[in-house]
């Protein structure tokens, strides 16, 4: 009898195809009831006849979560999601979000959310959701633009924790100035820059002949001269 043969970890080269169809099909099982339960979910919030969470199942999932329709962290659920329409959820957005917050229950759901939270603060994913913030509510096609009104409630929800002082007051200079009726994405990026990059109220390192654009101008000018 030849020596005896130690078990060791399985040769990959050996295994049969049929072990492999096993494998595929344990974890399409598994893959399949998670969907059931993230779909069941969204089954509770969804319209029937559309097959989409529209503002009544919004606000039904608000209440459930116990926070109003204004409140940061279901803009951040609509951007993990990677929402494209606001105020619906279709059924693939909801499958995106939800497996990659590995939720499938509501109460799983109300404990991922600091989690969540704490991811988008980070300071580079931040910046895209700041981005995203605003092209998410661009609710008409080919929209490129937000309305002063608009931008000002977005700017509170989204950048006012963080920047208290350059958003009220950038807020206040936007409600008063008569020359722009609209934002760009560039401007509301800029703006974002201008937070992170300039010392306020000093003002002392803006520098007017680098490359900010002329809202930006005007809001510093603004300042000085309330602040003189």
């Amino acid at each position: 009898m030849g020596p005896h043969r130690k078990n060791g970890p399985p040769n990959p080269m050996s295994i049969k195809a049929n072990d492999v169809d096993l494998f595929h099909s344990a974890s399409n099982k598994a893959l399949m009831q998670l969907l059931g339960q993230i779909d069941e979910m969204f089954d509770n919030y969804a319209n029937e006849e559309t097959n989409v969470i529209e503002a009544a199942g919004i606000e039904e999932l608000c209440s459930d979560l116990k926070m109003r329709a204004d409140d940061v962290r279901m803009l951040m659920l609509a951007w993990k999601m990677k929402g494209k329409r606001q105020g619906l959820i279709t059924q693939d957005e909801w499958r995106r979000g939800m497996k990659a917050l590995e939720v499938t229950s509501l109460e799983k759901l109300v404990k991922a959310l600091p989690g969540l939270e704490r991811e988008v603060r980070r300071p580079l994913i931040f910046k895209d959701f700041y981005a995203f913030a605003f092209q998410y509510n661009l609710t008409e096609e080919l929209q490129k633009t937000l309305d002063i009104y608009s931008v000002c409630l977005l700017l509170k929800i989204v950048l006012r924790s963080q920047f208290r002082p350059q958003v009220d007051s950038f807020i206040h200079f936007l409600q008063i100035q008569k020359e722009y009726m609209v934002l760009t994405l560039d401007q509301w990026m800029e703006f974002y820059r201008f937070c992170n990059e300039i010392s306020f109220p000093e003002l002392d390192k803006y520098d007017e002949k680098l490359a900010w654009p002329l809202l930006i101008d005007s809001f510093v000018e603004w300042l000085r001269q309330n602040n003189n």
